[in-house]
């Protein structure tokens, strides 16, 4: 199937269309990148909007369950909600076990859900490389919400915020020691703290917790793209299916405001400019990625293991090879370096 033919599919809402569009997306093959390039100019218009939620939490909190409960009280109410799961990747092997389907079974079986992992493959952040491509494509699809889950919680997986409307982070009851592992890079972009769990013998321990981390927020200053009383603390029990509706409620109306105030069309074109650079930023690393450059990397390499040169004498000599105008910016020394060595 062509390009063309392929979003034709995707936009008339064809779930498998959208899985083989996202599959090919996520290919490395030279081909596969310029059909994939084509297929997303064809999808860039007639431009649909969903609300594009992100979540991330600490292991063990229950990202897959609090996912379940809430896409299915979503897609009850009439909405189509995608789930697009970033599964890690092995250090080792580059394997990814992809299991979120698996875990959200009922989710999996709604006909007005559409649930899709992907590895990461060691992309730092949080979330895979091509997440963003497959975001769109499943906006093009008519998909009111689109849930996108983060491979796990750290102060760095802060990512996912150039992806979304709305952050949330889930948190587990009694996590005093928590807050110094996500304090300030992942808290000043959530725009919830969902203290997941809030349910039998934890009920009271996580309305504490809650309160810790309301208190903690407010320590952190507003941010201009924030309605009053945001970011706010928040308690639910995906098990018993409690609290989802409220959460709702708030992003709900974090979203009409960020409308109203033209704070969404202000983060959505900040989003567009971020991932530009992003993909100027992967193109010229992919440049590297030739025999050529291997070969040169190599044997550069090898100049800096025995201590004959310097990492940045060597990155600098590779790049002036690979592009002659980065030498009009860099010292003699290097330079040198590129003529005498083998």
């Amino acid at each position: 199937m062509d390009s063309f033919a392929l979003a034709q599919e995707v936009l008339s809402g064809n779930r498998r269309a959208v899985a083989r569009a996202i599959t090919l997306v996520e290919s490395t093959r030279p081909d596969h990148r310029a059909t994939a390039a084509a297929l997303l100019e064809h999808l860039a218009r007639p431009r649909r909007e969903a609300i594009r939620i992100g979540l991330s939490g600490t292991p063990g909190v229950g990202k897959s369950t609090f996912i379940e409960s809430f896409g299915l009280m979503l897609a009850d109410q009439g909405l189509r909600v995608a789930v697009l799961a970033v599964d890690p990747s092995s250090a080792r092997t580059g394997g990814s076990i992809l299991g979120d389907k698996t875990r959200m079974e009922q989710l999996s079986r709604h006909p007005n859900a559409f649930i899709r992992p992907s590895p990461s493959q060691t992309h730092l952040g949080g979330v895979a490389r091509r997440t963003r491509e497959a975001v769109a494509l499943c906006e093009a699809a008519g998909f009111d919400i689109i849930l996108i889950e983060t491979v796990g919680v750290g102060q760095s997986e802060t990512v996912v915020a150039e992806l979304s409307d709305v952050f949330l982070l889930l948190l587990a009851p009694a996590g005093g020691d928590e807050l110094q592992g996500v304090k300030r890079g992942i808290m000043e972009v959530a725009d919830l703290l969902v203290i997941n769990k809030a349910d039998g013998d934890l009920k009271a321990t996580a309305t504490r917790t809650c309160a810790d981390y309301a208190g903690a927020l407010r320590l952190l200053r507003r941010r201009p793209q924030d309605p009053d009383g945001f970011p706010k603390a928040m308690t639910v029990s995906a098990l018993e299916q409690s609290g989802l509706e409220s959460v709702w409620a708030e992003i709900c109306a974090l979203v009409q405001w960020r409308r109203e105030s033209g704070q969404w069309a202000l983060r959505r074109a900040a989003q567009a400019r971020h991932w530009f650079y992003e993909e100027l930023r992967q193109t010229l690393l992919a440049r590297l990625d030739t025999p050529a450059a291997r070969a040169r990397g190599a044997e550069l390499c090898h100049l800096v293991e025995t201590g004959q040169t310097t990492p940045g004498k060597a990155a600098a000599v590779l790049l002036a090879q690979l592009w002659p105008e980065f030498s009009q910016h860099n010292s003699t020394e290097s330079l040198d370096l590129a003529r005498d060595t083998p």
